[in-house]
């Protein structure tokens, strides 16, 4: 799985050299003809309308045109910087999920149907005992006499399954009348032949730290990647198509959704690019927008001691954990190339900072720094800024589990951080 999950993160890149390398060798496209490309984009699109991928689609162009030509042309009349296609009430062959009505087939006899209905090859271990065991935990939040109150009392499944690691994971919603319960199944093998369920995820933050952006991706199959993204988005709504496209595999797609918000967010905001707070990194410039909850990270031109890394190391570092099992604890990246941004929203210090010390990832052209090559994170609190806030009665106990768990699954999926700093 693990292996799998490594050569998808490269095909993508590698259908993107093989198309490049056809359009400069077989058509000896080197110089843009704006008219020609136009219509090339106008084409395009009319093969999008009957596709059950358009919004993929449309990023696979993106990327290759971006890797032929310069990025004075990377506009709108070019490229998809907004989507052409709408994704919405795409059919899939079957459907996205599938709905039960236990006032029909009665509660028990419904969670029996749902486990019966996966698409496993080996059988449960004791079938009967799972099914007890998710009735008890549903019934603190559905009580018996809450059941049938409404007519609309359905509970929604994703038709496919997700994997990640040793693990399958179901994924559906209690609905009655109004409240939907969002739950998560994750069913295990127990390595004689057999199948169980491991546990029946009901809060709200269990369920987004499963998709959380420190996990690995999973393996989905999806026809049609955006309704499952829009199952997905009512049950987690903390997250973003960007978060949600990048979890269930599709990371380029991630890439695009969240470029898109960021420049929605850019034309709706006028607050200044400034230094992340925290220590000052010896390998990367950290720098943020305060109204968006990310940071923005640049690998310096010279790196100071005791580190002893080449910038090709650090890349090659980024790239191992994006492949590599994040186990919770280390944040994924959205790697970027040639990324304009408004001169006139940075602030004249961190300007200043980033030519002195990323002069190699940086350029400044008219009215935009063009960041080179940079890595966007989800913006977290640095250890040591924590620490200034610690309440040593209250939050001792609970840091040195969460620390000491942090280095025990690191450990285990032979992966560290460059630091730990305290």
């Amino acid at each position: 799985m693990r292996e799998a999950a490594r050569q998808r993160i490269h095909f993508y890149d590698k259908r993107i050299e093989e198309t490049v390398e056809i359009l400069r060798t077989k058509l000896h496209i080197s110089e843009l003809d704006k008219i020609l490309w136009e219509e090339v984009k106008v084409h395009f699109i009319r093969l999008l309308l009957e596709h059950r991928q358009p919004e993929l689609a449309e990023s696979f162009y993106n990327s290759v045109f971006c890797k032929l030509f310069h990025r004075r042309y990377f506009k709108n009349n070019h490229i998809f910087v907004r989507s052409s296609v709408s994704t919405e009430f795409i059919q899939a062959d079957r459907p996205v999920y599938r709905s039960y009505y236990p006032a029909s087939r009665g509660f028990k006899n419904t969670i029996f149907d749902i486990l019966n209905d996966l698409d496993f090859r080996l059988e449960y271990e004791n079938l009967s005992h799972d099914v007890r065991q998710i009735l008890k935990h549903l019934g603190q939040v559905l009580p018996r006499d809450k059941r049938s109150e409404s007519l609309n009392f359905q509970i929604d499944v994703l038709s496919s399954l997700f994997f990640r690691n040793k693990a399958a994971y179901l994924i559906g919603r209690v609905i009655n009348d109004y409240q939907v319960t969002p739950f998560i199944v994750p069913i295990l093998n127990n390595e004689k032949g057999g199948l169980y369920v491991d546990a029946l995820i009901l809060n709200p933050s269990d369920l987004d730290a499963i998709f959380g952006f420190s996990r690995a991706y999973f393996m989905v199959k999806t026809q049609v990647p955006s309704a499952t993204v829009d199952f997905l988005m009512g049950i987690l709504p903390g997250k973003s198509k960007a978060d949600l496209y990048s979890a269930i595999g599709f990371h380029k797609q991630g890439k695009t959704e969240f470029y898109r918000d960021f420049l929605h967010h850019l034309s709706h905001s006028t607050d200044s690019f400034v230094e992340a707070p925290g220590t000052r990194g010896m390998v990367m410039m950290v720098f943020t927008l305060p109204s968006y909850q990310y940071v923005f990270k640049l690998i310096k031109d010279s790196f100071e001691p005791p580190k002893k890394l080449s910038r090709s190391t650090v890349i090659e570092k980024y790239h191992l954990v994006k492949q590599h099992d994040r186990v919770g604890r280390l944040a994924d990246t959205l790697e970027y190339s040639e990324v304009a941004l408004p001169l006139d929203r940075f602030e004249s210090k961190l300007l200043e900072n980033l030519q002195n010390t990323c002069s190699h990832s940086i350029i400044i052209e008219d009215d935009v720094v063009v960041l080179k090559h940079v890595y966007i994170e989800h913006r977290m609190i640095p250890l040591n800024l924590y620490l200034q806030n610690f309440d040593e009665e209250k939050d001792t106990l609970y840091f040195a589990r969460g620390y000491g768990d942090a280095i025990k699954e690191m450990a285990a999926a032979n992966i560290f951080p460059g630091d730990m700093l305290l």
